[in-house]
């Protein structure tokens, strides 16, 4: 769970900025996105194997 604690001399907005930060650091929304439905084993291999692709592409072009 990822907190954020406020200064006295700092503003709310700032605040949030960190606290978003540290949520994205912590991989927490993309978790939370990836387990909003349910995934088939067949399409989590699918998945991963696009993944691959792309990865493996970009790496022989770049």
């Amino acid at each position: 769970m990822s907190e954020v604690i406020i200064h006295e001399d700092e503003n709310f907005e700032r605040a949030l900025k960190r606290f978003k930060k540290k949520c994205e650091k912590a991989g927490i929304l993309s978790d939370l996105r990836k387990h909003r439905h349910y995934e088939k084993p067949s399409e989590r291999r699918k998945r991963k194997m696009n993944a691959a692709v792309r990865k493996n592409r970009r790496t022989r072009n770049g």
